[in-house]
């Protein structure tokens, strides 16, 4: 989507402050012994009341509000009543949806509670890489530069990022050109970032794992090696200067 008048800057900002607030109040929400299940339907609540619609719901039929994936798993996590949140795990929630026509798309990896496992250092990775990442784009950069230096910090802090998830396009849908938004230096992809066109930039950042796989539900990707990975997400335009980040109410930077 490229933004052409305020009335689209307004509904772009409407629906942002939407899964921003969601996405902060489920993080504030969660608590070791709550169901993954229990979890999704609070944040299903909060989207309700603020007059949206999941996303993933409306457009592939999801099993669940929000996306919520646990420890080795990476993304697109189904919820249920079995998986039970537990003291020290990875969580990462997603949240996407739309209202009156507009969507936008955020998520955000934390630890529960104390952290017994020491996640914290690849949830901070993740964010500062995310935050970098988007502190370089702006109207005309090649958006394979910006895969390129989100590798590159992953290496210098010790981590890899996942190839086959990727940031995308959005707006008027879930999922818009520009279709791919890697975590590496991909010198096929010769697409630059467009002033006022409406991007989701994500993070994929991983202990060891460069895939993620999925599992037999059908939705839920997840490393086979054990490997751990952290995602940070916001919607944001691109601008002549810094983008103007939508979803920054999420409060996956403080």
């Amino acid at each position: 989507m490229s933004i052409t008048s305020q009335a689209d800057l307004n509904g772009l900002q409407q629906i942002s402050a939407a899964v921003a607030a969601t996405l902060q109040q489920m993080r504030e929400y969660a608590q070791p012994g709550m169901s993954t299940q229990e979890l999704d339907e609070y944040g299903g609540r909060l989207l309700t009341a603020l007059g949206a619609r999941s996303a993933p719901r409306l457009t592939y039929g999801f099993p669940g509000w929000t996306c919520i994936s646990v420890n080795q798993e990476v993304a697109h996590g189904v919820p249920t009543p079995h998986k039970v949140l537990r003291e020290g795990d990875l969580i990462n929630i997603d949240v996407s949806a739309e209202k009156d026509g507009f969507w936008a798309d955020n998520g955000g990896s934390f630890v529960l509670g104390a952290d017994v496992h020491q996640h914290q250092p690849l949830v901070d990775a993740s964010r500062q890489i995310l935050r970098t990442a988007i502190s370089r784009i702006r109207g005309g950069v090649r958006i394979a530069d910006i895969g390129g230096l989100i590798e590159a910090e992953a290496r210098k802090a010790g981590f890899r990022v996942i190839k086959n998830l990727v940031g995308h396009g959005v707006g008027r849908s879930l999922h818009e050109e520009p279709k791919e938004i890697p975590n590496y230096y991909d010198r096929h992809n010769l697409k630059r970032f467009k002033k006022n066109s409406v991007v989701a930039v994500e993070t994929f950042i991983s202990t060891r794992a460069s895939l993620a796989h999925q599992l037999s539900d059908g939705w839920t990707l997840s490393t086979k090696d054990g490997s751990f990975v952290a995602q940070h997400e916001h919607t944001l335009v691109v601008t002549d200067g810094q983008p103007l980040i939508l979803t920054a109410a999420n409060g996956i930077w403080d």
